[in-house]
């Protein structure tokens, strides 16, 4: 028997639409906590109400899977672009369908063999800031702690089979910040109060993931048939990548916010313990690979597109308040990132079919006090490219940065985009 969407959710209420409130404790999602996501309904809303029939659908901005996890229980068929290769793995693996029994069987090879990997060469490739005794006597991992993790690490990529390993080390990457002496939110890593006097043992390495693997399998037990099994998960950069695609009846994604944070160092910890970076250019060419919604590393910026009052009449305050930047470069990155959502958003509006519509959550920002209304920017470069905007709608307040006073200020809105 297939599970369905109102099963999936705990049967949630389906006219509600908001964001990720209440989604973590949703299978599947809990395996890794995402701040940033939104809620599974919006999709399903977006099916329901989309003019023509829903059978294949594109999220240029995978994420936490949430489109396309929602899309196999609706019996859509769905598309996910995903540049981050950890989040990418953690896609699939979330689609993928599993025996049971063999997972389990694996679970207890894998800790097995653990016991007699040395895992000095993983080590070795580590950023040194990462292991005891660190720099400056700071170091995410106790020696030992970060040793098992390693070791765990190698065995899962000696599972037989491809499908095991991809889970099973995105399972080893949901415990790694609750064994790490850090902290990590949405803005960024802290090392936690008094993580010096709390030291990690061995024991607890495979306690987290073994408690966390038993859960997934038997969430896949219990979930793991949907009305709809096939998917496809393409790994790039979704400006590029989004060429050639299609055609597809509908768009959801939630894109990064322009909030000059750069998203990669959320997932700095699981990147490197689970063998996705092992050297610094690799970190710098997946972080030149994202959307341009920061100012944390060096890159050219595309000019900003036309088209926009609210954009030019922001871009222009922020130039003459330069001086009070926390960079001299977040103007020059807004004007990019418009250009680029603005680019995607166009190609997108040429991949769908008739009748197809676009759903995007986007979050604005603030600099120096001025403020930059992201769905409302983006509604005027649509409009200007021949697009109907059908709804744009606040969903919640978000809180500003520490930097601009942590006040709740900052609209998380829905805007519905339609071919004309």
């Amino acid at each position: 028997m297939y599970s369905s969407f109102e099963q999936w959710t705990g049967r949630r209420e389906l006219a509600t639409l908001g964001t990720n409130s209440g989604s973590a404790t949703i299978p599947f999602q809990r395996w890794r906590h995402f701040k940033e996501a939104f809620a599974p309904e919006v999709v399903y809303e977006a099916v329901r109400s989309n003019d023509a029939p829903v059978r294949t659908c594109l999220d240029p901005f995978g994420g936490s899977g949430t489109t396309a996890l929602a899309c196999q229980f609706l019996g859509v068929e769905p598309t996910t672009i995903e540049v981050n290769p950890y989040l990418a793995d953690l896609i699939e693996a979330k689609l993928t369908g599993y025996d049971a029994e063999q997972l389990v069987s694996d679970l207890g090879a894998v800790l097995r063999s653990a016991a007699d990997i040395d895992p000095t060469l993983r080590m070795q490739r580590l950023p040194s800031t990462f292991v005891e005794p660190g720099v400056d006597s700071r170091w995410l991992f106790d020696f030992k702690v970060a040793e098992r993790i390693l070791a765990i690490a190698e065995a899962i990529d000696r599972l037989n089979i491809a499908a095991h390993r991809r889970l099973f080390k995105v399972l080893l990457g949901g415990v790694l910040v609750q064994l790490s002496n850090a902290i990590v939110n949405g803005k960024g890593r802290r090392y936690r109060r008094g993580w010096e006097n709390r030291r990690r043992s061995t024991g607890e390495v495979d306690l987290a993931f073994v408690e966390t693997a038993s859960a997934a399998i038997g969430e896949i037990g219990r979930f793991g048939r949907r009305a709809t099994e096939t998917y496809t998960v393409v790994r790039g950069d979704s400006r590029t990548a989004i060429q050639g695609l299609g055609p597809f009846d509908l768009a959801v994604f939630s894109p990064p916010y322009p909030n000059s944070f750069d998203y990669t160092d959320v997932y700095n910890i699981e990147l490197w313990m689970l063998g996705y970076l092992d050297a610094p250019n690799a970190n710098r060419a997946l972080r030149q690979s994202t959307l341009a919604s920061h100012v944390q590393i060096h890159r050219d910026y595309m000019p900003a597109p036309t088209g926009s009052q609210l954009l030019d009449d922001a871009l222009g305050l922020l130039g003459e308040q330069r001086d009070r930047l926390w960079s001299p470069h977040i103007p020059a990155m807004l004007g990019a990132y418009f250009a680029e959502m603005s680019g995607i958003v166009n190609t997108l509006s040429t991949t769908l079919r008739p009748g197809g519509s676009i759903w995007a959550v986007v979050g604005d920002s603030r600099y120096a006090g001025i403020p930059v209304n992201v769905a409302d920017i983006l509604a005027e470069l649509a409009v200007a490219s021949g697009l109907h905007v059908e709804r744009n709608e606040i969903l919640r307040e978000m809180r500003t940065s520490a930097q601009q006073g942590g006040q709740a200020q900052l609209a998380e809105s829905l805007l519905v985009l339609r071919r004309g």
